[in-house]
């Protein structure tokens, strides 16, 4: 497996700062073309999260200016993910598949998107978008349903799926069923054929929501996909009132860079760690509480891309 290093996620809002402008061409913010212009020679691949412009309709061609310049900035020959939000991959429900793949393939085709990742969780329910998708139901019906609906992805893409581990935000998401997470999402990786993505935060989340906290946060991970493992993500986490909460707001926990340092031998398969939705000034620079455990990531990373000794 190719190790291509540092990623960079980007989560990118029509008509926020960090984000692209909802009139004209739709092209990125200043904010957003100062940070790559300043940051992009460092990161070695990047990937743009799917936010939809409206309610209109799916059409390729309402991205495309917005996703050229983007491209453009970061450099319009380095290779590019696309993270969806669309696919829904952990829902019962029966929704329009062909529309999406048809939308999706045509910016792989245009993009050379190296592989398409999503959550494996439910994104909306009867049309409606939640505000932060929910984990799969963990029953054994549950189960066939996240089986079949990636599976049936994994046919429908013209690009890889690499299924990402839920997210699980306790206080803030249903908790349905009680097979363990870790063993239901390696079935899911393994029955389909999908290639997987561990986020470090939503591996953290689920052991601080089932008591594994402290020293245990390394307990049970053995039952993960780690061999099938071909991304791995970081965003801003935080732990309040004992809670752990996935803010995305670029500021990394110790423990991401724990566990991050623990998984690496044991991922043999692994192309890149991204560091995932950045925060940033307007002229581009890292906030600055961000940068400590922004650079031990990068140096860490480094350190695993050259196949030498652990980085501090």
């Amino acid at each position: 497996m190719e190790k291509l290093g540092l990623g960079l996620g980007m989560d990118l809002v029509w008509g926020e700062r960090i984000g692209f402008e909802k009139t004209g061409s739709g092209r990125p913010t200043d904010q957003v073309a100062a940070f790559l212009r300043h940051n992009a020679p460092g990161y070695d691949y990047m990937f743009v999260a799917f936010q939809p412009i409206d309610y209109g309709p799916l059409a390729p061609e309402r991205y495309f200016p917005a996703y050229d310049r983007l491209f453009e900035l970061f450099g319009a020959e380095r290779p590019r993910a696309f993270h969806h939000t669309m696919l829904n991959t952990g829902s019962p429900e029966r929704y329009r598949r062909a529309e999406i793949a048809d939308f999706t393939n045509a910016l792989a085709e245009r993009y050379g998107f190296r592989w398409v990742v999503e959550d494996l969780g439910i994104w909306s329910l009867a049309g409606r978008s939640l505000p932060y998708p929910m984990p799969p139901v963990l029953t054994e019906e549950g189960l066939k349903h996240c089986v079949a609906g990636v599976a049936d992805w994994v046919e429908r893409l013209r690009a890889p799926l690499s299924v990402e581990f839920p997210g699980f935000t306790e206080g803030g998401s249903f908790l349905v069923g009680d097979l363990d997470a870790f063993t239901f999402y390696d079935t899911v990786i393994r029955e389909t054929g999908a290639l997987a993505t561990i986020d470090i935060g939503h591996i953290l989340a689920y052991q601080w929501l089932t008591g594994r906290t402290g020293p245990r946060m390394f307990e049970g991970l053995d039952a993960l996909p780690l061999d099938r493992c071909h991304e791995v993500h970081l965003s801003g986490c935080q732990i309040v009132d004992g809670r752990f909460r996935d803010l995305h707001h670029g500021v990394l926990l110790d423990e991401q860079l724990a566990l991050l340092e623990h998984l690496l031998p044991q991922m043999p398969n692994l192309t890149g760690v991204t560091y995932e939705d950045p925060k940033f000034t307007a002229d581009g620079q890292l906030v600055p509480k961000s940068r400590p455990n922004a650079e031990r990531l990068f140096a860490l990373v480094r350190s695993w891309k050259e196949g030498g000794a652990r980085a501090a």
